[in-house]
């Protein structure tokens, strides 16, 4: 099943709330049982069908996807020494989150973004997933400008 009947199947009254960057925040009135899972690795550069690029990109059933509500630390290349400690935190705690258990994933009003990968909001138990990484301080709230993780 690709990820936009996924979602259609899954998520049920959408509402989308725009952001400041059109990212697509995305808020449910009611969201159906969270009830797509795989079991997720790191991205390597063969094959990648259920996996984690680093903490906001990740592939999952063969799709490449940009977590919406956030923005992590670059990884290729990440531009000082703090940016890649704290990028591969993000990337191991976003595998972390995703191999939990089952979560949804909700389109905005923007389906992709300038590089293809397809913009979703992750949830479990109807909590953003990139919510949990920013309460974590390992990453920060997406506001529609890529900004430096180097002092």
């Amino acid at each position: 099943m690709n990820i936009d009947r996924a979602i259609r199947r899954f998520t049920v009254g959408v509402i989308t709330v725009g952001s400041a960057a059109g990212a697509g925040i995305v808020h449910a009135e009611k969201m159906a049982t969270d009830r797509l899972s795989a079991q997720f690795t790191v991205c390597s550069e063969s094959r990648r069908v259920n996996c984690v690029v680093d903490g906001d990109t990740f592939w999952f059933r063969r799709e490449k996807i940009r977590i919406a509500d956030i923005d992590a630390p670059e990884l290729s290349p990440p531009r000082c020494a703090f940016e890649r400690e704290k990028g591969e935190a993000a990337k191991r705690r976003l595998l972390e989150l995703l191999n939990a258990g089952p979560f949804s994933l909700a389109a905005g009003d923007r389906d992709r973004d300038r590089h293809g990968r397809r913009l979703r909001v992750v949830t479990r138990a109807g909590r953003s997933i990139g919510q949990i990484l920013v309460d974590e301080d390992i990453v920060r709230t997406w506001d529609g400008a890529r900004r430096t993780w180097c002092e």
